[in-house]
């Protein structure tokens, strides 16, 4: 294993495996494999890159902190050359973390000085300019983003925000800087800092500049930022003759399919909107489920009900709505009875010969996937931006689709469940 990847959700984890596993504008990057929590057994001979998929992003500090270090501990077990810790490139987290006490903590573990940061994803509208981040043509702050009921972001200027976070200094290295090439970005970002730990925010406002950066990065032992940051590395050690740059091929799987979605996202409202006209689908509503009126039974029976016609069930509400109901029964509680519902669900399809299962939401993905004890993925085609088709490993497998709230197109479950449908293939 060469790189190895810590992604605090398990949305984000796909979203990079892909990048590495399809390469610089997908011509073939390095073999693989997503791993759902640390593994407790070694890697595969076959595996280049290993993304450990943890549900970090809105937990206590510290306990991301000894999460991470955890995961960092066996992907250098592997043989891993580069570390990359992954977050959501629209820098998720609360004043007190959790990006930056985790990029703290593995810069010490690894004893590296300078660490190289960008949460720049330009294919989804996410770019970093000046060390201010925008979401297609609006600060962070005016995208939406100030309303995500977990992690509201309140302010686009990452300098501060992560400045808020770490014990180091936090730097910006310039987007003219980074358009003079990889060679004068790699003098500046090993001079940067005086001698001092750093954390350096580096602009990206295209894929070209996030190439520049990843070719500036041969042999940076610690890097963090969006799935962006991962599309040069594998370049890197492919020139080198270490890695050998071929596509994978997936196995996909036949079967009954279920959608479950958890987010209450624009993008992901109005996919629903876009699925509810040719497909059946049922709205949960979150109260009834806080007062057991729901159950991952009734969601059972509805998809079965309808099994073969691309059935959903979803809890999706507006930011508003989603507020009211936090005011009134507690955030945790409605996220840990949310999580429980569609994990739930998910067993119980999984017992019952639901073999595909497309999930929306970050936190609904990682609820699902924790509830099935799945261990390991392989990383197949993009579905969408940033969203794998999966297979899981071992005896009867499960193909997945998990896709974080913002992702995809208007019909993105219609065409997930046919990215995922076929037979399974030795």
């Amino acid at each position: 294993m060469l790189i190895g990847v810590i992604a605090d959700d398990f949305t984000g984890a796909s979203d990079i495996a892909v990048t590495l596993s399809k390469g610089e504008k997908g011509q073939g990057g390095l073999a693989t494999t997503q791993y759902l929590g640390i593994p407790q057994h070694p890697a595969g001979p076959e595996v280049e890159a290993g993304v450990i998929a943890l549900k970090s992003r809105s937990i206590p500090a510290q306990d991301a902190v000894e999460q991470s270090l955890a995961a960092c501990e066996w992907l250098l077990e592997q043989g891993c050359e580069q570390i990359v810790f992954k977050y959501c490139s629209t820098f998720d987290s609360t004043d007190e973390g959790n990006i930056g006490p985790v990029t703290d903590a593995l810069a010490q573990r690894l004893q590296v000085q300078q660490v190289v940061m960008c949460p720049s994803f330009p294919a989804m509208g996410r770019t970093l300019y000046q060390g201010h981040l925008f979401v297609n043509d609006k600060l962070l702050n005016e995208s939406g983003m100030e309303h995500h009921p977990l992690t509201p972001m309140k302010d686009a200027c990452l300098l501060r925000v992560l400045q808020r976070q770490s014990r180091n200094a936090v730097l910006n290295i310039a987007w003219q800087k980074v358009c003079e090439g990889e060679i004068a970005l790699r003098q500046s970002m090993d001079a940067a800092g005086n001698g001092e730990r750093c954390l350096l925010l580096v602009d990206a406002i295209c894929e070209e500049d996030l190439i520049t950066i990843g070719r500036a990065s041969r042999g940076v032992r610690l890097l963090t930022g969006g799935s962006g940051i991962a599309l040069g590395l594998g370049h890197n050690f492919i020139q080198e003759g270490r890695a050998k740059g071929k596509k994978t091929t997936l196995p996909l799987v036949n079967g009954p399919e279920a959608i479950l979605v958890g987010s209450c996202s624009g993008a992901t409202r109005g996919q629903i909107e876009e699925h509810q006209k040719e497909h059946p689908v049922l709205m949960v509503d979150v109260k009834d489920v806080l007062t057991g009126i729901v159950g991952a039974d009734q969601l059972v029976e509805f998809i079965f009900r309808h099994q073969g016609k691309s059935p959903l069930v979803y809890s999706s509400g507006t930011p508003e709505s989603v507020k009211k109901i936090q005011q009134e029964f507690g955030r945790e509680n409605v996220a840990a009875a949310l999580d429980n519902l569609f994990g739930e669900t998910a067993k119980k399809l999984v017992a019952t010969g639901t073999r595909r299962i497309i999930v929306g939401g970050g936190e609904t993905s990682g609820a699902v996937v924790s509830a099935l004890n799945l261990h390991a993925l392989t990383i197949g085609d993009e579905i969408d931006i940033g969203v794998p088709a999966m297979v899981s490993k071992g005896n009867n497998p499960l193909a997945l689709a998990l896709k974080s709230g913002n992702f995809g197109g208007k019909d993105f479950f219609s065409r997930a469940v046919k990215a995922l449908q076929g037979p399974v293939m030795e």
